[in-house]
């Protein structure tokens, strides 16, 4: 601008959004209508990591059982067990976490509770057990979105 210009009028723009807590931080959520560019969630990530590597140590026979592994890492065996339940689902759940293509509202709190065994039933399982810190408390009613199929998510 120059001198001479004249100052255009203000403009407000109103953009919805929420802030909401994500693995202990403050995470800023979008309306579903819109699809901001999806990075993966750091404390999804470090959990998956974590457990395979854990299981590859006890398969590997480096510990014999979970409680020696446990108080190697210098945590209690019971959480050392759930988390190495993340090992136990679905590879697309697995690559759908790891490319950022999750549920807004998934946390590993969801995730260390004991899913189904069928690989094809965790996806409806997770809908229905998303994060209640959201929506209230209480397991949700099954929604369209939860439905997708990670392999034919085009929104990546």
């Amino acid at each position: 601008m120059t001198r001479g210009t004249p100052i255009p009028e203000t403009m407000t723009l109103h953009v919805p959004f929420r802030i909401v807590k994500r693995g202990g931080r403050k995470k800023m959520q979008m309306p579903d209508r819109v699809r901001p560019e999806r990075t993966p969630d750091s404390t999804l990530v470090k959990a998956l990591a974590r457990a395979f590597r854990w299981k590859r140590m006890l398969e590997s026979g480096e510990f014999a059982t979970i409680a020696e592994l446990a108080e190697r890492e210098g945590i209690a065996a019971p959480y050392l067990t759930r988390v190495l339940r993340l090992t136990l689902l679905a590879p697309d759940i697995v690559e759908t976490i790891l490319d950022g293509r999750q549920r807004a509202g998934l946390t590993l709190e969801t995730l260390r509770k004991p899913a189904p065994a069928q690989w094809r039933e965790q996806m409806s399982w997770l809908c229905r057990n998303r994060e209640a810190s959201e929506h209230g408390s209480g397991p949700l009613p099954a929604a369209p979105a939860c439905s997708y199929n990670p392999k034919n998510d085009e929104s990546k």
